[in-house]
Formats: structure tokens, sequence, C-alpha cells
């Protein structure tokens, strides 16, 4: 039986990792993205589902522990918010070269440094580029609505174990902050330990029980072995790219000009879309779910459709360089984007497309009019 109510993005998730049957969540309290952990504290889960709750001293220690309780074949998830984040990365490095499943959420706020508390979507960088040290990659989901940010929980779960890899939500302040109707799933059942033996058992520390020793590691000092490492890693995301790549669009199949945005963006810019239809311009979005995989050739087969693009970012151009090598040159692309926590309007994004795209085609970035602080 499914249950409505209005929450916050941040409460939002908490919930929905309770009914995904989580099984553990280690976390440290950040702006904006504090509501996570104080749901679940609220909430007792432990009472409702056995799930484990705890606060760790500090983001690097509340990696570790997700490190060793994903190598036990549990579900468990993390979250925090950019500077946070940035601490936790070579734990993640750690999990994606021990091919561990786990579930991070990144709640981005403006930086650099300690920044801004407001929303922003300059983490971009930081999660598609592998964000910590060696070739490894992130599964990356970006939620346009405290519904999908819910619902992401449960989908990111299921991709970190098809793949044995961590899975990053990417969504930001905006989102985490805002109110929304969310539905949510009946309560699905934690996994017991047999069941964990009985799926996960060829790879999992579950104890030896007659069998050969399972290894959690990501360390392997012959360069020979190493190397097949990697490429093993390079096949699972060749795979995502081929299996599971997620992309919205809407209004294109007439489009002359496209917008590419993702996130809070994407909501924006699909009020943007609107009001250019309005004065007759035929624009479309294409709003990347994953970001990686991105959405490379369906980019670049618009490219041969549309006359210009412009990609709409919460920050000074990062998804923009994914969008031109996409299209190879085939097109001009033009970025636009507010810094500092300042969330575009539809009206400037419309302002932004038809001074860039439109115009003259030319390949700039679109510098935001002055806001008055009232």
């Amino acid at each position: 039986m499914s249950d409505l109510r209005l929450m916050k993005g941040n409460e939002a998730l908490a919930e929905a990792a309770i009914r995904a049957g989580v099984d553990a969540y280690f976390g440290y309290p950040i702006t904006p993205q504090s509501e996570v952990i104080e749901y679940l504290m609220a909430e007792c889960p432990e009472k409702r589902t056995g799930m484990v709750v705890l606060q760790a001293e500090s983001e690097i220690a509340a990696i570790n522990m997700v490190y060793g309780a994903a190598s036990t074949g549990k579900r468990v998830m993390t979250s925090s918010s950019s500077p946070g984040i940035s601490l936790k990365l070579e734990g993640i490095s750690y999990l994606a070269g021990a091919e561990l499943p786990a579930v991070i959420v990144n709640v981005v706020r403006g930086g650099p440094g300690l920044g801004t508390i407001q929303p922003a979507q300059s983490d971009y960088f930081q999660s598609v580029k592998g964000g910590g040290h060696g070739d490894f990659k992130l599964y990356v989901l970006a939620p346009a609505s405290v519904q999908v940010m819910a619902d992401f929980v449960a989908d990111a779960f299921d991709i970190a174990f098809k793949y044995r890899a961590p899975v990053l939500i990417l969504s930001d302040g905006l989102i985490g902050q805002m109110m929304e109707k969310v539905e949510f799933k009946d309560q699905k059942k934690r996994m017991s330990d047999k069941d964990i033996i009985e799926n996960y058992g060829s790879w999992a520390t579950t104890g030896k029980k007659g069998r050969e020793r399972n290894i959690i590691t990501s360390l392997d000092l012959q360069p020979e072995k190493m190397e097949v490492r990697v490429q093993g890693l390079q096949k699972k995301y060749e795979q995502m790219e081929n299996e599971d790549l997620r992309y919205e669009k809407i209004l294109c199949d007439d489009a002359e000009y496209l917008i590419v945005a993702y996130g809070s963006s994407a909501r924006i810019a699909q009020k943007a879309i609107q009001l250019g239809r309005e004065k007759g311009i035929k624009v479309g979005l294409l709003r990347p779910i994953t970001l990686f995989p991105f959405p490379k050739q369906q980019l670049l087969k618009l490219a041969d459709q549309v006359k210009g693009i412009l990609s709409v970012e919460l920050s000074t151009g990062q998804m923009v360089e994914d969008v031109n090598l996409s299209v190879q040159h085939k097109v001009p692309v033009s970025h636009f984007g507010r810094t500092g926590g300042i969330i575009h309007t539809p009206e400037e994004i419309l302002e932004a497309l038809e001074q860039n795209s439109i115009k003259d085609g030319s390949i700039r970035h679109h510098k935001a009019r002055e806001s008055s602080l009232l």
C-alpha cells in the first residue's frame, strides 16, 4: 500500500532508505543535507527494520564504516554535502577499487572551500570525472524532484549490486530543502544473513564456513594483475553505458534549439522552453538523468537537427564541456549559469538562449544580469 506525504527532499530520501531495506547509514551532519541524519535519528529505524544509524566522528570515519559494512554484503549508504564529499573521496576510490556496492548522496552547496550553504551544481566535475584518485568512475543519478530523489535510493542500490560498484545520487540544496508531495512504496524487508550468503557469498566477507576466504582489498602490488583489475572496471563502465543510461527528452521532435540541463536546473529550464514556445521559438530540453553514463549519442543525434545548444547549470560551466564533446563541434554550444547560491529564472534562461544560440550562434558564456538583494 502506497503512502503519500508532504516532505523535504532530504527527509524523503531518508524515509525511502528505511523502506528500501537499507541495513546501515553512516554519516555526519553538514548543511544543506543535515535533515537526512536528523530524520533517521528521529525515526529510530532500528526499531522499525533493524537498520543501524550512526553519526560518525567525521566524514572520513563515515565512509570507512561504509567500506567495512559493504564488504559484508550489506546495503549501506552515506550522505553529505560538497566539502564533506571531498573528505570522503579517498574512501570512495577504495570502494571502487575493491568493487564494493554502496550508495553515496551529495546534496550540493556552493563552493569552492566552505563557500555557501545555498544550492549549486558545481560538483559535476568531482562526480563524473572520478573525483578521487585512479581510473574509476561513479554511476551518477541526478534527481530533478523530491519524488525522484526518494525513488533513486532503491534504484541506486539495484545498480550498485548489479555492478558491485559505488553509486552517487547527485542532488543539490534546492531539491534537498524544497517540500513536495512524495508517494512511498511499501516497506521492503532487509535481506537476512542467509539471503546475503546465497546472493553475494562469492565475494562478501560473510564468514569462511568451509569455503575459500573472500579477501576485500583495492591493493595489488603486481603491475600485471593491477592492470587486469583496472581493465575489468572499465568493462563495467562500458556495460553501464550500454545498459543503464537514463535521460529525458521534452519537446525535442521538432526543436530547432536545445537546452541541456539536469537536476533543479532542468525543472527551471522546462518552464523556459514553455515560455520559448509561446514566443514561437521551437526549443526542446534534453535532461540527463544519469550524468555518468552521459547521453552522448543522443546529443550527437540532436546536433544534426538543431541550430544551437544552451547548457544550463548552477555553476560557471562544467557539464557544458561534456555537451561540447558529445556534439563534436557540429553545432554551436553556449553556457548559462548562476553561482553563489543564486538560482536562475526561466526568463533568464530564455534570454540567454536568445542572446547566445539564436542571435548569432556564437560559443560564449552569458553573463547574468546583476541581481539586487532585497
